[in-house]
C-alpha cells in the first residue's frame, strides 16, 4: 500500500535516511523542518539526483500550528523526528520537544490522520538502576531534556484511545553515516594517532543502536496492524560489549596502534562536570554519569510484536559511522576545507571540544628517540 508520511525533522540524520528508504519503497513522503533540506540526501541509493516527484517540503517550525496543519493535509501517517538536543537553551528544549509534540497531535486529529509515529528515547529512564530496562520502568527523568522526553510521551498517551494508531519508539543513542555531535571527537583523536580516554576502567557496556534498525523499526510500525503497534517499544542493538571495545575499535580502524586509556571516573566526572558549568565542555551531566553504569534496555516487546531483528552490533554501527566520517572528511579537505565546528546545533554536525582539545596533549604517545649505531 502506498502512502502519504509526513517526516517531521526531515532534515536531520534520522529524518532523512527514513525519508531516502520511504522513496525507495515508492511512497509520497512530505519533509518537514526548520532548514531546507538537501534532496540529494534522500536520493543517494537512487538514479539520478534532484529532488524526487515524489517528495514535498515545508520549511516551518513544529509550533507553528496553521503550517503543520496545512502539511498534515491527506497524511496517512506522521513520523515525529524533530526534537531538540541536550545542548539547547533550557527554554528551547521544552518548547520544541513538548509544545511541538503537542502542536503536531493537535494537527494530525484534526485532519484525522490514522498513525502517529512517536520518535522517543530511552533517556526517559533518567538513570536507570535495572538493566536490562524494560517499558514497565518508571519515568524517571533526570534533567531537561529526558524530562521533556518524557513528558511529550505523556502527551502522546493522552491522544491514544480514539482513532489514531499511536507508536512510540525508545530507541537508543543511534548511529550512522551522517552522524556527528560528540562521536566527531573519537573519531578526530582516532584519525590524528592519539590515545582515547575512558571514564574508570571502560568495563561498561553501553548499548547503541543503528539508524538503519531504527528506520527498520519504523517503517514496520506504518505497515504492521494498529493493534500490534499501538504501544511503546524499546530499541536498541542486541549484540554489543563495553565501551573499552567499541571505542578501541575505531582506534584500531584508524590504524595508528593506539589504545583506549582508563583514567578515574569519579574525579574526572566533577572535573567535567565543572566544565560543563562554566560553558567549556560539551559533555552534559546524565551522559557523563551514564558512563559510569551499565546502559541497556530490553528489546523483548519490539522482538516479540515486531519481529524486531536488528542486524548491526554496537560495534558495526561505530565502525561504519567513523567511515563515513574519514570519507566526508577527505572530501572537505579535497574542496572547500574542513566544515567548522558549530557547537552542536545538530546531530550532523561536530560539536565543539572546548576544553577538553586542550587535553589532546596528554594523548599523544611520547615519541620513541632514535639510537644511533
Amino acid at each position: 500500500m502506498v502512502m502519504n508520511v509526513v517526516v517531521t525533522g526531515g532534515a536531520g540524520m534520522l529524518g532523512s535516511t527514513l525519508i531516502g528508504k520511504l522513496l525507495d519503497e515508492g511512497h509520497h513522503v512530505h519533509c518537514v523542518d526548520v532548514r531546507e533540506p538537501d534532496p540529494a540526501h534522500f536520493t543517494a541509493s537512487r538514479a539520478g539526483g534532484g529532488r524526487p516527484d515524489e517528495l514535498d517540503i515545508t520549511v516551518a517550525d513544529v509550533r507553528d500550528g496553521a503550517a503543520m496543519k496545512r502539511a498534515l493535509t491527506d497524511a496517512d501517517a506522521v513520523v515525529h523526528c524533530a526534537a531538540a538536543l541536550p545542548s539547547y537553551p533550557t527554554e528551547q528544549i521544552r518548547s520544541i520537544i513538548v509544545d511541538g509534540t503537542r502542536n503536531m497531535l493537535t494537527a494530525a486529529a484534526s485532519n484525522r490522520v490514522p498513525r502517529f509515529v512517536q520518535i522517543s528515547s530511552t533517556a526517559v529512564y533518567g538513570l536507570p538502576k535495572v538493566v536490562p530496562t524494560t517499558e514497565e520502568y518508571p519515568r524517571r527523568p533526570v534533567d531537561t531534556y529526558s524530562a521533556a522526553k518524557a513528558e511529550a510521551e505523556e502527551v502522546c498517551e493522552r491522544f491514544r484511545g480514539g482513532e489514531m494508531c499511536l507508536p512510540i519508539l525508545r530507541p537508543k543513542t543511534f548511529l550512522g553515516p551522517g552522524r556527528m555531535g560528540l562521536f566527531a571527537m573519537l573519531f578526530e583523536w582516532a584519525e590524528e594517532g592519539r590515545n582515547f580516554p575512558v571514564l574508570g576502567r571502560g568495563d561498561v557496556r553501553i548499548q547503541m543502536f543503528d539508524v538503519n534498525d531504527l528506520v527498520d523499526a519504523v517503517t514496520t510500525t506504518l505497515h504492521a496492524p494498529p493493534e500490534q503497534v499501538d504501544d511503546t517499544f524499546n530499541l536498541g542493538a542486541t549484540t554489543f560489549g563495553t565501551l573499552r571495545e567499541d571505542f578501541q575499535a575505531v582506534l584500531d580502524a584508524a590504524g595508528h596502534g593506539r589504545r583506549v586509556v582508563p583514567i578515574p571516573g569519579r574525579p574526572a566526572v566533577s572535573a567535567l562536570r565543572l566544565l560543563e558549568r562554566s560553558g567549556l565542555s560539551p559533555v552534559y551531566g546524565r551522559l557523563l554519569n551514564k558512563l559510569l553504569d551499565d546502559s541497556f534496555v530490553s528489546t523483548d516487546r519490539a522482538q516479540e510484536r515486531l519481529g524486531f531483528d536488528p542486524r548491526y552490533s554496537n560495534e558495526d554501527s561505530i565502525l561504519r559511522t567513523y567511515a563515513w566520517w574519514r570519507e566526508q572528511r577527505q572530501r572537505s579537505a579535497n574542496t572547500a576545507g574542513r566544515r567548522p565546528a558549530t557547537g552542536g546545533t545538530t546531530s550532523v554536525e561536530p560539536w565543539r571540544q572546548g576544553a577538553l582539545s586542550l587535553a589532546k596533549v596528554f594523548f599523544r604517545p611520547p615519541t620513541r628517540k632514535r639510537t644511533h649505531a
